[in-house]
């Protein structure tokens, strides 16, 4: 939604009337604030991928097996 909203906001500023901008002393703050978002956006997809992709089971992954085995004597400590 970041990258959407940054990229909406990069192309108003670009084809804006420069006119527009005179009360903000001429910078073009959706130019601006579009860059940021769109940047911003674009890490968040790349770290969002990069996570999914090294998930592993519970089962399968050592701290899973490990914590899946103290569970178990939890569990048999709790029924004693």
């Amino acid at each position: 939604m970041f990258t959407l909203f940054g990229l909406l906001l990069v192309v108003y500023g670009a084809v804006s009337d420069k006119s527009l901008y005179q009360r903000s002393l001429g910078i073009n703050v959706n130019l601006g604030w579009g860059a940021v978002l769109l940047v911003f956006g674009v890490v968040m997809l790349v770290l969002g991928r990069r996570g999914t992709a090294t998930a592993e089971p519970a089962d399968k992954s050592l701290e899973g097996k490990r914590m899946m085995k103290e569970l178990a004597e939890r569990d048999l400590h709790d029924e004693k």
